[in-house]
C-alpha cells in the first residue's frame, strides 16, 4: 500500500477514535494493523502530553500558599488573583470534562483553592472569630460533597462528609470541654 494513502487511512482511524465514531478498541485495532504496531506508541505519547499539562496544574496550589501565606500583598490584590485562579480552574474542569479528559486534577485544584482563599480571606477580616472560621470551612465541605454527586467523584463526596463529621466533633468538643 502506497504510504500516502495509509497515512490518509491512519488518519481517519485517528479522527474516528477522537470523535468516538467507532469503539475505541476497533480503532486501535485498526491502528495496529495500518501502522504495522507503531501507531500505539504514538497514541502513548499524546496521553503522556495530556498528563503533563494536569500536571503542571498541580503547581498552582503551591504557588497559592506562597501567595496567600508567604507574600505582603494587599488583600485585594490577593484576592483578585485568586479569583482568576478559581475562575481558570472552574474553566478548564468544564473544558476538560467536555472533551472527555482527566477532569479530575483541575477539579482538586480548584477546591483546594477556594479552601484556602476562604480560609485566608476569613482569619484576614475576622481572626478572632472561630465560628465564622467553623463556617467557612462547613461551606467548603459542603461544595466537596455537592461536587462529589454532581461529578460522581468517591473522594470528593468522602471528603466533604469526612470534613463536616470531624468540624462537627471539633466544634461540639469545643462547647463541650
Amino acid at each position: 500500500m502506497k504510504e500516502n494513502r495509509r497515512q490518509i487511512i491512519i488518519n481517519e482511524i485517528t479522527y474516528w477514535k477522537k470523535n468516538r465514531l467507532l469503539p475505541e478498541h476497533y480503532c486501535d485495532f485498526l491502528l495496529a494493523i495500518y501502522t504495522e504496531g507503531n501507531g500505539l506508541q504514538e497514541e502513548q505519547k499524546i496521553k503522556l502530553q495530556w498528563l503533563r499539562k494536569e500536571l503542571f496544574l498541580l503547581l498552582i496550589i503551591p504557588i497559592m500558599m506562597v501567595l496567600l501565606y508567604f507574600t505582603e500583598l494587599s488583600l485585594i490584590l490577593q484576592l483578585v488573583i485568586v479569583i482568576i485562579l478559581i475562575l481558570l480552574g472552574i474553566y478548564l474542569t468544564a473544558f476538560y470534562k467536555k472533551k472527555g479528559l482527566l477532569f479530575q486534577i483541575p477539579l482538586i485544584v480548584t477546591a483546594l483553592s477556594l479552601l484556602f482563599a476562604s480560609v485566608k480571606i476569613t482569619l484576614t477580616l475576622f481572626p478572632d472569630n472561630i465560628i465564622g472560621l467553623y463556617t467557612v470551612l462547613g461551606f467548603n465541605c459542603f461544595v466537596w460533597l455537592a461536587g462529589g454527586w454532581k461529578f460522581k467523584q468517591l473522594h470528593f463526596t468522602l471528603s466533604g462528609l469526612l470534613g463536616i463529621i470531624l468540624l462537627g466533633l471539633s466544634f461540639f468538643s469545643d462547647k463541650l470541654f
